[in-house]
């Protein structure tokens, strides 16, 4: 038997191998952290791989785009399976077709591959997050209910960033450049299911397993009008972090004018990086100001970019980028926080849903639109024209909520705690529709199905 123990559980030689609860948690949030590391890892191999293979910068996006896709299929269908199924099975199953997809990527050559690595990458990683996010709760020390949300919101996104800035090293600096960041993140993704397989189920399974496969999407009546206010910002922030991630590189590459992989990779680690630090640092500020500054930060980021890219300066374009983050980090937070915080426990499932398949349709769609443009006006011109989108689009909402505020009519008011967000660009766990007082919900958002 295989169980997890308290800190100060003693051991019982003979009886059963045990992993102390800590160590169980910290687990599973090193396991969240990789998987992103492993979603972020082949944005600065893709201006590589196009050079090898030669295939058109829609092509590029394409293969960008079919994970985002995947994983909101996977994340609609089977982000409360493992409320049924038990979150151990679950993560299990998960990174097993983890494993495959990566496998796909380190023997890739040619574009199909490609795809394939993507979508198969795109399911595991909507069927693992949802699973191992409740894990993290239902394992959260006693003392310290908070460090889970903390620990959800942080890792993923500074996944993302570890992983597009560590792949662009190996990628320069590493022999087999293709093909060995897939093989150390495998052998990474064997270590974890060898730990996981020494923690006992964490979670309670309970019945429906077939019926949590239909999704929960809907808007509360209570936040609809936040929900239609926040969507600029929504497709703003997503829309800018598919294009870094999918083209960031290769817009690196072209205002340096040098191949080297370090940059795209440095750029992608600036956005998501920063983003997940500042989203740390507002994460107790109130959800109102947090998204009014962060859209006008966003809208002033965006703007520096489009500014920096048309004047050829690459200097510019990663000072610009990294002032971006900040308002990549704290739009999102913000409207994630205010919108949840309007919903009734009833209706957060469904609206957490509708907010994140607004939000992975920004993350793909526009971004195969662009591959379309650059194909007629360039690279350059496109990510001008996208850039100012973007701007326009969070300029939008920072403006409403100033005018709001003014007026003492908040855009988005929020009483009592509100829950954090995983990073953006990352999936969240499904909550059950039943839920927690006000007090709790920082810790029901996350989990899928912890009530």
């Amino acid at each position: 038997m295989v169980r997890v123990v308290g800190d100060s559980d003693p051991l019982v030689p003979g009886r059963c191998v045990a992993m102390r609860r800590g160590l169980a948690f910290w687990l599973m949030g090193g396991l969240l952290g990789i998987l992103m590391v492993a979603a972020g890892a082949p944005s600065p191999l893709y201006p590589v791989y196009q050079q090898k293979w030669g295939f058109s910068a829609i092509t590029l996006t394409a293969v960008f785009a079919v994970y985002a896709i995947a994983l909101l299929i996977a994340f609609l269908v089977a982000g409360r399976l493992s409320d049924h199924l038990g979150r151990k099975p679950m993560i299990i199953a998960a990174l097993v077709v983890y494993a495959a997809a990566l496998a796909c990527f380190a023997v890739a050559d040619s574009v199909g591959w490609l795809y394939a690595g993507r979508v198969v990458q795109g399911v595991a990683t909507g069927l693992a997050t949802g699973a191992v996010s409740a894990s993290l709760v239902d394992l959260a020390p006693p003392a310290n209910p908070r460090l889970a949300p903390l620990v959800n919101s942080a890792a993923p996104t500074m996944g993302l960033a570890i992983g597009a800035l560590g792949s662009s090293l190996l990628v320069t600096y590493a022999p087999d450049p293709m093909r060995l960041v897939y093989w150390i993140l495998l052998g990474l993704i064997v270590a974890g299911l060898a730990g996981i397989l020494l923690v006992a189920e964490p979670g309670e399974r309970r019945p429906g397993a077939l019926a949590s496969l239909r999704p929960q999407v809907g808007v509360p009546g209570e936040a609809k009008r936040a929900f239609v206010a926040g969507l600029p910002a929504l497709v703003a922030v997503w829309a800018l972090g598919g294009l870094y991630q999918a083209l960031g590189p290769s817009l690196a590459a072209s205002l340096l004018h040098s191949a080297n992989a370090v940059p795209g990779g440095a750029v992608i680690f600036l956005l998501t990086g920063v983003g997940a630090i500042s989203t740390i640092a507002t994460r107790t500020s109130q959800p109102a100001n947090v998204m009014r500054y962060g859209c006008l930060l966003l809208a002033v980021g965006a703007l520096a970019t489009v500014a920096a890219i048309a004047a050829g300066s690459a200097a510019g374009f990663f000072v610009a980028t990294a002032f971006a983050g900040v308002g990549f980090g704290l739009a999102f937070l913000g409207v994630f926080r205010s919108l949840t915080a309007l919903a009734p426990p009833t209706g957060r499932a469904g609206l957490i849903t509708a907010i994140y398949i607004v939000s992975y349709l920004a993350f793909g769609v526009p971004v195969i639109i662009a591959g379309v443009a650059v194909g007629h006006v360039g690279l350059r011109t496109t990510a001008i024209a996208y850039g100012a989108v973007v701007a326009a689009l969070a300029a939008v909402v920072a403006a409403e909520a100033a005018r709001s505020a003014r007026r003492g009519r908040p855009v988005m008011t929020v009483a009592g705690e509100v829950p954090l967000p995983p990073g953006p660009c990352c999936p969240p766990a499904i909550p059950r529709s039943a839920g927690r007082p006000v007090q709790d919900q920082e810790s029901v958002v996350l989990p899928s199905g912890v009530d």
